[in-house]
């Protein structure tokens, strides 16, 4: 890296000694967390049904001392793989982690079986007991889930079976990404640098890029298409073992949303796929472009060409967070003090994430800083994040994660609080045109692209359960018919461009995952019209759902700010908030006569 590209992030690694100072203390706490859930299992296997509400509510604050360990150890295995997946010392202790993880995890196993099972009548009498409070939720989701549980017996060779099987394909496809390398002007770069190069203002270095991120990913194509081939296959038989009557309900339960409710948030997002033609066309004549390409989709506009260092992004994102809400900027601070890995590195895996870790410890933030005012909103995304689990840590380890419908919700506000804060402070009319451009291309990729990349997933699972395995030619026009959908027309996909699904990790980690950001995104356009209607003092109530973690329903936690997620006509008012986006940005090109 040249001393003109650097950023100052190239030092900025996080301290995993947070969680364990050595790998021998690492182990030494699993194998007493081992311990420590035999003499769990000897004590409750095979009562839980007879337990009453006092016990029961000791049976699952000791379940948490079990849990919160091993969950701590795969967390420092996890971050520690991740930043170098090129390691086999890293690798191997990973695998080494999750085996041991499981052994254990088999031990707890029968809990869950045993109380889903209780009698309804029986569950409910407990349900409201005041000693069973605190785990209510949870014990509620587990009755919600028990047409779905198999036997103990199955259920432990399942669990042990994912060490094996889909856990090892996730992470020889990661492997695989971080290794790889694409040549580009005769550099060779990681898949992070080539798709930063996408959002350069150069169109040819953009185009170049493009094709170098499709010659890579052809380069290890049969591979890529035989690890979706086989998660696919892995979802379809859990799916048809559990009983579930497609391929996208299990995740609607874990995300204890509705059918209906996302069936309804596609429907509305597709119907409005006008918007992306509208908007598409308008960035191409702010380009002066003849034809828009598929690599011109992110190119910047004035301004956002501006490269940030690594303190500009800190104190931007602080300032930001410090003016929504005092605590929250104090706790947005605590991550700049060893809790984030931003540096691009050999073998680190791309993109980014906030790992929750446990309660007993802290979230930590991985992301690539490469001094772009994209990096900067993903800063704040993800320490939108960070906050969320941070403050979420009260409700313990059986409620401190939430739903993905709703986990997106404080990195989406995040960046809406980041980038108010930008254009209040930018007075020329051409930048402030050029940031809400780039504010509208993320949006594009959160709500319009993500359903588009539903849309996708839906028609691969369908296919390949229907049909059999996918060729990478199937893979590849279902990716084009999809996304084609979405553009009318307005963007022109190159050849070189239906190999594009293969690099996207949701798929694979987390299928089902991507609507969620659409859900996230629209559900932040609600709340920050109450922000709007209410002032400063929709902040503690702001703060008050995050610290709720899951511990009750999504439309529940959400609905005592006033916002009905279970009304179909939400997801419409908040594609009108991006129509008025739309809007002003045609309004300002049209002032300044472009």
């Amino acid at each position: 890296m040249s001393e003109s590209t650097k950023t100052g992030a190239e030092e900025v690694r996080w301290n995993l000694q947070d969680l364990y100072e050595s790998e021998e203390a690492l182990h030494a706490a699993m194998r007493q967390s081992h311990e420590v859930a035999e003499d769990f299992h000897a004590s409750f296997h095979g009562r839980v049904a007879e337990l009453d509400a006092g016990e029961l509510s000791e049976a699952l604050s000791r379940y948490e001392t079990i849990v919160d360990p091993i969950g701590r150890a795969y967390t420092y295995a996890y971050l520690h793989w991740v930043t170098d997946t090129n390691d086999a010392e890293r690798g191997a202790l990973l695998q080494r982690v999750k085996e041991a993880y499981t052994a254990t995890s088999q031990l707890l196993i029968f809990f869950d079986l045993e109380w889903s099972r209780v009698d309804d009548d029986r569950a409910e009498q407990l349900l409201g007991s005041e000693a069973l409070a605190r785990f209510h939720h949870h014990l509620e989701l587990l009755i919600r889930r028990r047409d779905h549980l198999l036997s103990e017996p199955e259920e432990k060779i399942m669990s042990e079976l994912d060490v094996s099987g889909r856990s090892s394909w996730n992470r020889l496809f990661d492997e695989t990404l971080s290794a790889l390398r694409f040549e580009l002007d005769g550099a060779e770069m990681t898949e992070q640098e080539i798709l930063s190069k996408l959002h350069e203002p150069d169109r040819g270095l953009r185009r170049r890029a493009a094709l170098s991120l499709t010659d890579g990913l052809k380069s290890q194509i049969r591979t890529l298409t035989f690890i979706s081939n086989t998660l696919l296959s892995d979802k379809s038989i859990k799916d048809r073992l559990r009983g579930y009557p497609n391929w996208i309900s299990s995740r609607n339960l874990d995300n204890e949303v509705a059918d209906e409710t996302v069936d309804a948030l596609v429907e509305a997002v597709t119907s409005r796929y006008d918007l992306v033609h509208r908007y598409y066309k308008l960035k191409k004549q702010l380009l002066g472009l003849d034809e828009m390409f598929d690599y011109d989709r992110y190119a910047p506009v004035g301004e956002a060409t501006t490269r940030y260092l690594w303190d500009d992004a800190r104190d931007i994102v602080l300032q930001a967070y410090h003016g929504f809400h005092t605590e929250m900027g104090s706790i947005a601070e605590r991550f700049f003090d060893g809790w984030i890995d931003a540096a691009v590195s050999e073998g680190k895996r791309g993109g980014a994430f906030s790992h929750g870790a446990v309660p007993s410890t802290h979230p930590y933030i991985m992301m690539n800083f490469t001094g772009r005012i994209r990096d900067v909103q993903t800063l704040a995304h993800e320490l939108g994040h960070g906050v969320h689990q941070y403050l979420s840590r009260e409700q313990g380890i059986l409620h401190a994660d939430t739903p993905l419908t709703t986990a997106e919700t404080a990195s989406v506000f995040g960046e809406m609080l980041v980038f108010e804060r930008l254009m209040q402070k930018e007075d020329d009319p051409s930048n402030r045109l050029a940031m809400v451009v780039s504010k509208i291309d993320d949006t594009m990729a959160t709500v319009f692209r993500q359903i588009a990349m539903n849309r996708y997933e839906e028609a691969v699972h369908t296919e390949r359960r229907t049909s059999g395995e996918l060729s990478t030619v199937r893979f590849s026009e279902i990716w084009i018919e999809t996304q084609q959908r979405m553009f009318r027309g307005s963007v022109t996909l190159g050849d070189h461009y239906r190999y594009w699904w293969s690099y996207i990790p949701h798929f694979l980690h987390t299928p089902g995952y991507v609507y969620a950001y659409a859900f996230g995104e629209l559900l932040v356009l609600a709340l920050h019209e109450k922000y709007q209607q209410e002032g400063p003092g929709f902040a503690d109530r702001y703060l008050d759902l995050l610290r709720s973690g899951g511990s009750d329903w999504p439309h529940v936690l959400v609905g005592r700010l006033e916002v009905d997620l279970t009304d179909l006509e939400f997801w419409n008012r908040g594609l009108a908030s991006i129509e008025k986006l739309i809007d002003e940005a045609e309004s300002m090109a049209s002032a300044l006569a472009i």
